[in-house]
C-alpha cells in the first residue's frame, strides 16, 4: 500500500504527520517503507535518524553537439519546446544575403541551456546530422538507509536546480507495494506534487483551520479529485482559527481522519528533532487509529 501525504501550503505540519505515521506503523510491527519526495528540502531524516547506507547518483540526459557534424540547419532549436537549443546562423536567418547581419562576418554557433533541457531526447532524434549525443548531468543524489526497524529513501536535489520531478521519480522507484509505502510529498501542487502522489493507494492532506489553509487546502482537493486518488484530512492545530475548514469539508465531503490540537510540548518535542509518538506516547494509538481509518476510506482489506 502507497500512502501519500501532501499539503496545498507549507507548514502545515505534513513532515510531522508522515514521520509519526511511519513509526507507529513500524511499532505495530508492520513493514514500512519511508520516501522523503520533498527533494528540495527534505527533512524528515532530522527526526528518523536514518543511518545512510546507499548514496546513489541522478542526472539526466542532456545534449552535447559535435559541431564538426552540425549544420546549423537549426532543426534541433525546432523541436525543443523548452528553448534549451539555440542555432546561430546568420546565413540562414537572414531574408536578404545582402543586409547588414548577413554582410557581419558573426560565427555559426550552437548553444546549449542545460538548467531548462527536460532530457526528452527530441533533439538527437530529429537531427538530420546525426550531430547530436546525450550525456548525463548531475541534478542530485538518491540516499537509503535503515530508521527503527523503517526502510529510508530520500532524494536531495542540487543547489540551483530547478527541476525536481525526474530526481523524484527515481525516489519512487523505491517504493514497494508488499510494504507499506509512506511518501512525504513538498507543499503545493504544482508538478512535483502531482509527481509524488501519483500512483498513491490514498494521499493524507495535512492543513490547519485558516484562510491561507483552507484556500491551499480546496487547490489540493482539486489535484487528488483530478488525479482519482482517495484521500481525507488530517486537521493541525484544530483548535485554532475558524469553522471554515469543517464546513468545507463536510459540503465536499472530505473525511476528517485526525485532529492534533494547538500543543506547546508537540511544538518542544519538534524544535528538538524527536518525534511526536515518542514524547507522547499517548500519539501512538492515534496514529494506529489514523492508519486504520485509511484502510477503510481507501476501501483496502
Amino acid at each position: 500500500m502507497i500512502i501519500s501525504v501532501a499539503s496545498g501550503k507549507g507548514g502545515t505540519g505534513k513532515t510531522t504527520v508522515a514521520v509519526n505515521l511511519a513509526l507507529s506503523l513500524a511499532e505495530n510491527s508492520l513493514a514500512v517503507r519511508f520516501l522523503d519526495c520533498d527533494v528540495e528540502e527534505p527533512d524528515a531524516h532530522i527526526f528518523l535518524k536514518p543511518k545512510i547506507e546507499l548514496t546513489k547518483q541522478v542526472g539526466i540526459p542532456v545534449p552535447e553537439i559535435d559541431e564538426s557534424k552540425c549544420s546549423y540547419c537549426g532543426k534541433c532549436s525546432e523541436v525543443c519546446e523548452f528553448n534549451a537549443i539555440v542555432v546561430i546562423n546568420p546565413a540562414k536567418d537572414s531574408k536578404e544575403k545582402n543586409s547588414s547581419t548577413a554582410s557581419r562576418e558573426v560565427k555559426k554557433k550552437v548553444l546549449t541551456f542545460y538548467e531548462l533541457c527536460h532530457g526528452c531526447g527530441g533533439c538527437s532524434l530529429f537531427c538530420p546530422q546525426e550531430a547530436i549525443t546525450e550525456v548525463d548531468r548531475e541534478i542530485g543524489v538518491v540516499e537509503g538507509g535503515k530508521s527503527r526497524g523503517i526502510d529510508f529513501f530520500q532524494g536531495r536535489l542540487n543547489i540551483g536546480e530547478p527541476m525536481a520531478v525526474p530526481l523524484i521519480r527515481k525516489v519512487k522507484q523505491y517504493a514497494d507495494n508488499n510494504k507499506i509505502t509512506i511518501i512525504d510529498v513538498s507543499p503545493g501542487t504544482s508538478c512535483p506534487v502531482v509527481e509524488s502522489v501519483r500512483k498513491s493507494d490514498f494521499c493524507i492532506l495535512v492543513t490547519e483551520p485558516t484562510p491561507f489553509g483552507l484556500n491551499d487546502l480546496k487547490l489540493a482537493v482539486e489535484v487528488l479529485r483530478k488525479l482519482k486518488i482517495p484521500f481525507g484530512l488530517v486537521l493541525n492545530q484544530f483548535d485554532i482559527g475558524d469553522e471554515k475548514v469543517y464546513n468545507y469539508c463536510n459540503e465536499e465531503k472530505v473525511p476528517l481522519l485526525l485532529k492534533i490540537p494547538f500543543d506547546k510540548r508537540i511544538a518542544v518535542a519538534y524544535s528538538k528533532g524527536i518525534p511526536l509518538v515518542k514524547e507522547l506516547p499517548e500519539y501512538k494509538e492515534k496514529f494506529w487509529g489514523l492508519y486504520k481509518r485509511i484502510r477503510k476510506e481507501s476501501q483496502i482489506e
